[in-house]
């Protein structure tokens, strides 16, 4: 569309003429023709990154995957469960950069990270009763379809 909004005005047809028939505003078909004077077709082809920069570069996202990869106990948390809050006060203290708590798992899902939550099991856990129980007791309550 920008190289097209060029093509128009280089038969001297009007800004806002050529923003009618393209379906912009004025100020874009301005812009365009900016960048087009600038830099030439190659300007017009790559507008650049939509959208706020982030916050945190390669190397920092590094630094705190490095960081997370340590576990949270190493943090001073009691448990080994990275939450969003955790996660933005480790990249405050990092690198002094703010993040809102319920943002964090975009953060994390770029990076690889997945949400999981951790086993709820009891210490006590017999593995080998539990086992018996399935082969003997479970298999002679459970419910069977009738032949």
């Amino acid at each position: 569309m920008r190289i097209r909004a060029v093509r128009l005005l280089q038969k001297d047809m009007a800004q806002a003429e050529v923003a009618r028939q393209l379906g912009v505003t004025k100020q874009a078909v301005f812009r365009w023709k900016r960048i087009w004077e600038e830099e030439g077709l190659p300007g017009l082809r790559y507008p650049g990154r939509a959208g706020r920069k982030p916050f945190l570069g390669p190397e920092q996202l590094m630094e705190l995957e490095a960081e997370l990869l340590k576990g949270p106990r190493a943090h001073g948390y009691g448990t080994e469960l990275w939450t969003g809050p955790r996660v933005q006060e480790l990249i405050r203290k990092l690198f002094g950069v703010e993040y809102h708590p319920n943002h964090m798992w975009r953060l994390m899902h770029a990076m690889g990270w997945t949400c999981q939550r951790p086993t709820g099991r009891a210490r006590e856990r017999d593995e080998e009763a539990i086992r018996r129980w399935k082969r003997g007791t479970w298999e002679r309550i459970k419910k069977r379809p009738e032949k």
